[in-house]
């Protein structure tokens, strides 16, 4: 547990300005809202600099383990960036083949690993961890040297809101032990719900073709993995839930927040609250339109840029 006090904790909490320095811990082939994230993050080297990437395990219908699914997840990261014209944008690192064996057994692997040297590097603050996956490199990372939660804010797409009756959403039900640990760890949190907020961030068939479609090797990449996704397409939105993290990145006021109390997971997977605990941030809404405008925009630039 950290010695951070609550006003120190929310000192790192404040809205980002500037530039800031972010790895972005990723279960790219998890389905397909990672690969927009992604490159959201890399076509906003105004508001980001992407320092590394990490491939997060993830286990469904996509992948046959935890591991697998890290590795399907490191190639498609190869893939989206190939696809970006940018191969060798951030280097990318392998993160754990399985979850946490329990809560105070880490999984080590290079992600982790680099992750704590990122932590420790010198730099005018912290270095913000865009997590969109299980957080098992994160919690890793957390349980092998304590002390980076002094320096880092991670900014994680996980549960629901802390108001919902129960929080049985992918990204934490997927290592209930590296989510207890993140959890509890007192590091600066800036919790991104699903269900209510970024479940807003949705799109459509449509949409894509009208804005994303004929604009550059990524803009049609997204297209296609969009409409593969579903086979009856007909009415259908999809959630790309894990552009809000970045979101909050590049305009904090695209999500709004709130200080709450960071929540104790159950293992019946219910948020329980204790006003003794550490203090995080909470977003509750976001604005769809203003951040699915802003990626149109930047793909349409990038595919511009490089007809010229």
């Amino acid at each position: 547990m950290t010695t951070l006090t609550d006003a120190k904790r929310l000192a790192l909490l404040e809205p980002p300005t500037g530039q800031v320095s972010i790895v972005i811990d990723t279960d790219t082939y998890n389905e397909i809202d990672d690969q927009f994230a992604l490159a959201y993050a890399l076509l906003s080297p105004d508001r980001m600099l992407v320092e590394a990437i990490y491939a997060a395990p993830f286990h469904n219908k996509r992948s046959d383990s935890p591991g697998d699914g890290m590795e399907r997840s490191y190639d498609e990261i190869v893939r989206v960036l190939a696809q970006l014209g940018m191969p060798d944008a951030a280097p990318i690192y392998r993160g754990s083949t399985s979850w946490l064996p329990a809560r105070d057994k880490p999984v080590h692997s290079a992600a982790a690993q680099d992750l704590i040297a990122r932590a420790h590097a010198e730099r005018s603050g912290p270095l913000y961890v865009v997590a969109i996956g299980a957080v098992t490199n994160v919690a890793s990372a957390l349980l092998i040297d304590p002390s980076i939660a002094e320096k880092i804010v991670i900014v994680w797409l996980a549960g629901h809101p802390t108001s919902w009756p129960h929080s049985w959403e992918f990204n934490i039900m997927q290592d209930h032990h590296s989510s207890r640990v993140v959890l509890d760890s007192g590091a600066p949190l800036v919790l991104v719900p699903c269900i209510n907020v970024t479940e807003h961030l949705r799109t459509t068939e449509a949409e894509l073709d009208r804005y994303l479609r004929g604009r550059g090797a990524i803009g049609d990449y997204l297209c296609e993995i969009f409409a593969g996704y579903h086979t009856d397409r007909y009415a259908w939105s999809k959630e790309i839930w894990d552009m809000g993290p970045v979101a909050w990145l590049i305009n904090p006021a695209w999500l709004q927040t709130v200080v709450t109390h960071s929540p104790i997971l159950s293992n019946e997977m219910v948020w329980g609250i204790d006003p003794r605990r550490h203090l995080i941030l909470e977003a509750i809404t976001v604005n769809r339109d203003a951040i699915f405008g802003d990626f149109f925009r930047k793909v349409e630039q990038i595919a511009g840029a490089r007809k010229q």
